[in-house]
């Protein structure tokens, strides 16, 4: 696998930023070296093993000589991203390098692996890739993660990170606690509180 994840690897970091939960947390923060880590679910650990989306995705640093033609161009604030099937590029003068999902980007369909996510009570985003979604009147628009959503697996290019007697998966400045649900090994966003 072509994979280089020191390209671009200051595009879309904006991205990792995680939004406040809309639920209260009913349990208390894990703390540790000044920090809370609010999640609803306990702790669960298992070892992090990325997913694989199939043969039309690619993790983030991968890089291509070329595009498929089904690829279209987005653009976020002035940079253009090429998206094809839930996988964002930017072109370089060799080809294209895959980078996470910029926020703000809107696409009209998700790869039919995109699975739905519940955020709160009321709302549901759609996740592929590693990367959320809203529908609206537009398409499906990349937004933060949310605290305290569930996700059934993560893509390559996470970290498991040893906080205190702890392991957390970290994209960027995107936490995910391991947990359990109905038996099944998932993944909980973490929210992040500095804390006296």
């Amino acid at each position: 696998m072509n994979v280089n994840n020191s390209r671009h690897s200051n595009v879309n970091r904006r991205n990792t930023a995680v939004r406040h939960s809309p639920r209260h947390y009913n349990r208390p923060p894990y703390r540790y070296g000044g920090r809370g880590y609010y999640c609803h679910r306990p702790y669960y650990y298992h070892p992090y093993r990325p997913f694989y989306w199939g043969p039309a995705w690619h993790p983030w640093g991968f890089f291509i000589t070329t595009l498929a033609t089904t690829a279209i161009i987005v653009s976020v604030e002035n940079q253009k991203y090429h998206y094809d099937n839930g996988v964002y590029y930017v072109a370089e003068n060799d080809g294209y390098t895959v980078v996470q999902a910029p926020v703000g980007a809107t696409v009209q369909t998700l790869p039919k692996e995109a699975t739905t996510v519940e955020v709160n009570e009321t709302t549901n985003n759609y996740y592929y890739g590693g990367a959320y979604y809203e529908k609206d009147a537009n398409g499906y628009t990349v937004v933060p993660a949310t605290a305290g959503t569930i996700v059934p697996s993560l893509p390559e290019g996470g970290e498991e990170t040893k906080i205190g007697d702890q392991t957390y998966v970290q994209f960027g400045d995107t936490y995910y606690q391991p947990v359990q649900v109905d038996g099944k090994d998932m993944y909980e966003i973490v929210e992040v509180k500095d804390e006296e």
